[in-house]
C-alpha cells in the first residue's frame, strides 16, 4: 500500500513534538515530511529527529521556492503550527480545498476585543485557509468553535509530553522518594516576566526571611531577567532534555507560576515524572493535570501573596502526603500521550 503523505509547517519544534514523530513513523502508513524553523537562541535544543523523516529549514526556501516544494510533496494532509508565518498560510489556502489542512490554536478564549475580531474576520482569515483545529483542551476549544470550526473538526490533545520518558523518571524514582522525599522545589522555563519567575523567586524568599526552612528552589533556564543571588536558589542554566534526570531525581514539587502560559507541556512533563504540581490560574494545562488540592494547588496569576500560602501549605505536607500528591499525577499524565495524538492525525485521513 503506497504511504500517505503529512507536511508539518512548523516553528519551532520541541522534544514532546520529536515523540510524536517517533510514534508517527512507527505507523507504516505514514511519510512524514517537517519544514522548520531555525532554532531558538534562548532555547537551543539539541533534537535527533527519527531517520525516515524528511526535513527543511525553513530559511532555505523562498516564498515561490517553499510553494514549489509542498506541490512536489504532493501532501495527503498538511498540520501546520498556527498563522504566523504567511508562507506557511499561503500554502494553506491553496491546498484547503483539496486536502485535509489542519492548523494548531493553542490561544485560550478570553473574549478580548482581538479575539472578538478575529472571529469576525475569520471567515476570510481563518477558515478559508483551514478544514481542521488541533487544540490542547477545552480552554482552546471554545476559541476553535467561535472561530467557526465545527466540533467534528475540532480535535483535542495537541500538546503532549514525552510521557513514557517522563514517566520512565516516576518509576525510577519512586521508591527512594517515598522514602525520602527532597524538600526542593523547582522551575523550569525562561526567565521572563511573563514566566512569573519573579513572583516565585520573591515568595520563596520572603517565606525564607519569614521562617528559616529546609525547603530549597531549583530554576533551569535562561532569559533577559538577572538570576537572584540567595544562598537556597540555585540557577542551572538551560538544560537539554537527556540532563533532566539528574534534576528530577533531585526535587520534589514542581512550581510553574506563569503569567501568561496558553498550555505548559512541562506541567504535563512533571505531571508524568509524578510530581505534586503547582500552577497559575493562568497555565492552560492546569484543567487536564491539576485538582486543586489533591495533586497540587492553583493560585491567581501574579498573586504573590497566594503564592506564598501555597508554597507554605506544601512545606507544612508531610512526605508521605507530597508522594501521594505525586502518585495522582503519574495517572492524569496518561490522559494525553503521543500514541492518542498519532491515533488523532490518522482519525483526519479516515
Amino acid at each position: 500500500m503506497e504511504k500517505k503523505k503529512i507536511v508539518f509547517l512548523y516553528t519551532e519544534p520541541a522534544g514532546y513534538f520529536i515523540a510524536c514523530l517517533n510514534e508517527l513513523v512507527t505507523r507504516e502508513i505514514m511519510e512524514v515530511h517537517l519544514v522548520r524553523w531555525a532554532v531558538n537562541k534562548e532555547a537551543p535544543f539539541q533534537f535527533k529527529f527519527p531517520d525516515s523523516v524528511f526535513l527543511y529549514n525553513r530559511n532555505s526556501y523562498n516564498s515561490n521556492e517553499l510553494e514549489e516544494l509542498i506541490q512536489t510533496i504532493s501532501p495527503d494532509i498538511i498540520c501546520c503550527s498556527g498563522w504566523i508565518d504567511k508562507e506557511y498560510t499561503k500554502i494553506c489556502k491553496l491546498f484547503r480545498n483539496r486536502i485535509p489542512v489542519i492548523v494548531i490554536i493553542d490561544n485560550q478564549w478570553k473574549g478580548t476585543l482581538k479575539q472578538r475580531l478575529a472571529t469576525f474576520l475569520s471567515p476570510f482569515t481563518v477558515l478559508n485557509h483551514y478544514t481542521h483545529a488541533f487544540i490542547p483542551g477545552s480552554l482552546q476549544a471554545e476559541f476553535a468553535k467561535r472561530l467557526g470550526f465545527k466540533k467534528e473538526n475540532i480535535l483535542s490533545g495537541y500538546y503532549t509530553a514525552d510521557v513514557d520518558l517522563f514517566r520512565k523518571q516516576y518509576l525510577q524514582n519512586k521508591e527512594a522518594k517515598k522514602n525520602n522525599f527532597p524538600k526542593r522545589f523547582i522551575f523550569t522555563g525562561r526567565y521572563y516576566e511573563f514566566k512569573g519567575i519573579k513572583d516565585l523567586w520573591q515568595a520563596f524568599t520572603e517565606l525564607q526571611n519569614e521562617q528559616s526552612n529546609e525547603w530549597e528552589l531549583w530554576c533551569l533556564g535562561v532569559g533577559d531577567i538577572e538570576p537572584i543571588v540567595h544562598p537556597k536558589i540555585k540557577h542551572f542554566g538551560f538544560v537539554q532534555p537527556e540532563e533532566m534526570e539528574k534534576h528530577i531525581s533531585q526535587t520534589g514539587v514542581f512550581v510553574l507560576p506563569s503569567r501568561f502560559e496558553p498550555w505548559g507541556v512541562v506541567l504535563h512533563e512533571f505531571a508524568a515524572a509524578g510530581f505534586p504540581l503547582v500552577c497559575s490560574n493562568e497555565t492552560g494545562a492546569r484543567v487536564a493535570f491539576v485538582e486543586d488540592g489533591k495533586n497540587g494547588f492553583v493560585f491567581n496569576a501574579g498573586n504573590v501573596i497566594e503564592l506564598k500560602q501555597v508554597l507554605k501549605k506544601i512545606m507544612k505536607m508531610n512526605a508521605e502526603e507530597l508522594f501521594k500528591m505525586g502518585e495522582i499525577s503519574a495517572k492524569k499524565a496518561l490522559t494525553i500521550t503521543p500514541k492518542k495524538w498519532t491515533d488523532t492525525i490518522l482519525s483526519v485521513l479516515k
